[in-house]
């Protein structure tokens, strides 16, 4: 017989995988895998977004008030159970605390506010942050917001995220998304990373973008100026940036649930429709990931897209409850 998973356990998982998410040698496995964790039960979820607030209001206490925050914390969490709150509220401040030690760590320069955010697979999360910008979170996204008095700083680890950006010139508010570094310049504009390929979109206003990756003086002809009405694909293979033109309806489609692609692989429309996906899309045949895709796609109706994949793209799609397979049609024994 499986064991009862109570909310005690549920209390500590959650608050593992938040130190887990911010250790140095954290990967997009670790991302996958909590990932995979918040889809077991709704309460998973829950319970890590109250360990990420709490956890960001224990780094502005001092030792009284903290303790105070936590035993409050885990008096609520469990109500009915008088003997919870003593023992749980040690172990859980042992690795709570470990993990601030990171926090700590990553905040070396006094002033420094860092805070992850995560989303789940099909889920978009509306944030504002704390100088005022507001920033739609796609699906199955994770991004890492470092703030000072002389710098907004933004890493996108995956997915993807639209940013309505509060200008000041005094903070400058920088994107990065692989290798490719986005300076707000008074904008609205859209990132999505998949892997390490990158794609910006700008709705209003105009961005910098530039390549993180050249040598010491190549930075001029690695930076682009790019305005409200045009997007910018990032191929990692030839460190090259496509400029090309998009709609803000197109660059923003996805917050209303549908995805639109221009001329992408099928490799990364796949990888996209993952993250909205909650049966997993697999392709067996690497070339089919190299096919070009124009098109949408609702993420309320995934499977009618794939119904209708096999008119479009020489592919064979299987599907079963946990995962569909998209192999080569026209080799038979390519998958089996």
């Amino acid at each position: 017989m499986m064991a009862k998973i109570t909310q005690d356990d549920t209390l500590h998982i959650a608050t593992d995988w938040w130190v887990r998410l911010r250790a140095p040698d954290a990967t997009g496995d670790t991302t996958d895998q909590w990932l995979a964790w918040t889809q077991e039960d709704a309460s998973h979820l829950e319970m890590f977004e109250r360990i990420n607030e709490l956890a960001s209001r224990l780094g502005s206490l001092d030792s009284i008030s903290r303790q105070s925050l936590v035993n409050a914390f885990v008096s609520a969490a469990a109500p009915r159970r008088r003997w919870l709150p003593r023992v749980a509220a040690a172990s859980f401040v042992a690795v709570i605390f470990s993990g601030l030690v990171y926090f700590a760590w990553i905040q070396l320069a006094p002033g420094v506010s860092t805070q992850v955010y995560n989303s789940a697979i099909g889920q978009n999360r509306d944030i504002t942050l704390s100088d005022g910008t507001q920033v739609a979170l796609g699906a199955a996204s994770t991004m890492t917001t470092q703030f000072s008095k002389g710098q907004r700083h933004i890493e996108l680890t995956n997915g993807e995220a639209f940013f309505r950006v509060v200008h000041d010139h005094s903070r400058p508010f920088v994107v990065a998304a692989g290798d490719i570094s986005v300076r707000d310049m008074g904008t609205a504009f859209d990132v999505r990373r998949t892997g390490q390929q990158v794609t910006i979109a700008v709705t209003q206003g105009h961005v910098e973008i530039a390549d993180m990756n050249l040598k010491p003086g190549e930075t001029q002809r690695g930076t682009l100026e790019v305005k409200a009405g045009q997007m910018v694909s990032y191929d990692p293979g030839t460190s090259a940036m496509t400029v090309g033109s998009i709609t803000p309806e197109q660059a923003t489609a996805w917050r209303s649930d549908r995805l639109e692609f221009i001329d992408e692989p099928l490799a990364v429309v796949i990888a996209n429709v993952n993250r909205y996906s909650h049966r997993s899309l697999h392709i067996a045949d690497a070339d089919l990931g190299k096919l070009s895709y124009t098109g949408s796609i609702r993420t309320d109706a995934i499977d009618s897209w794939l119904n209708a994949l096999p008119q479009v793209f020489p592919v064979r799609v299987s599907k079963d409850a946990n995962q569909v397979i998209l192999s080569d049609a026209q080799h038979p024994s390519s998958h089996r």
